[in-house]
């Protein structure tokens, strides 16, 4: 198999309670960890200490073999490793500061993601219902992004989203139906005329090729939801 990151396979393995099935899917479907820093070593915090120190640190650790990886790093270039990463068919690569510490729970510019693909993190306002084969599911979900003190609607999406992923999705969406639309602003009236809205409190990411003129997301295709995330951390990409 290819040694790429896949998203759509790590979503196989997520939201699974079901031991017997966690078990299976292990199997079928396991997974890699990446470990890019240390914050502790031998008992002492290292948090403090600059990327380029954390990182020899880490490179002196013998994980063996197994499901821990620790990836190459490069200091130099950003341009060169850039290209590798897009003839690699990756995403992008996080450029860092080799002289900042560890910031828990902060965004820093001294970490800064470099994306080959657009990737926006999206809150679900509501979802509108399918037709055809999707006619007893959801046929698109309602995107909002936080601004002030509330979110903005930013568009909808409905492809990228698989039967399972749907019916994931459903379950989830049903209980935190409400009939208040949680916007800011009004949606376009043919499609606030279907809208089902919900609580916003999931949060999940989209690609796209951009936004539009009036801050809409032009051809977003769905990823997965974020369980990572909370609705504070979303913030607009540029």
């Amino acid at each position: 198999q290819s040694a790429r990151p896949s998203f759509s396979l790590l979503q196989q393995r997520m939201h699974v309670t079901d031991p017997t099935k966690a078990r299976r899917l292990a199997d079928e479907t396991p997974v890699v960890y990446l470990v890019f820093d240390v914050l502790y070593l031998d008992g002492r915090r290292t948090i403090d200490l600059s990327y380029r120190r954390r990182r020899q640190a880490l490179d002196g650790i013998e994980f063996g073999t197994g499901n821990l990886v620790v990836p190459p790093w490069f200091d130099g270039d950003g341009a060169d490793v850039l290209r590798a990463s897009s003839e690699q068919g990756l995403e992008g690569v996080v450029a860092k500061r080799l002289d900042s510490p560890y910031q828990p729970g902060r965004r820093s510019r001294d970490w800064v993601k470099v994306k080959l693909t657009r990737a926006q993190e999206v809150v679900i306002v509501g979802w509108t219902p399918g037709r055809g084969r999707r006619q007893d599911s959801i046929g698109s979900l309602l995107l909002g992004i936080p601004r002030g003190d509330g979110l903005v609607y930013v568009g909808r999406v409905g492809t990228g989203l698989t039967d399972a992923m749907l019916r994931d999705l459903a379950a989830r969406l049903e209980p935190l139906r409400t009939d208040r639309p949680p916007l800011l602003d009004a949606l376009p009236p043919a499609q606030a005329a279907e809208a089902r809205w919900v609580e916003p409190r999931l949060v999940g990411e989209v690609t796209y090729s951009q936004w539009t003129a009036d801050r809409r997301l032009r051809h977003p295709s769905w990823r997965g939801l974020r369980p990572d995330k909370s609705v504070a951390d979303v913030k607009a990409e540029s």
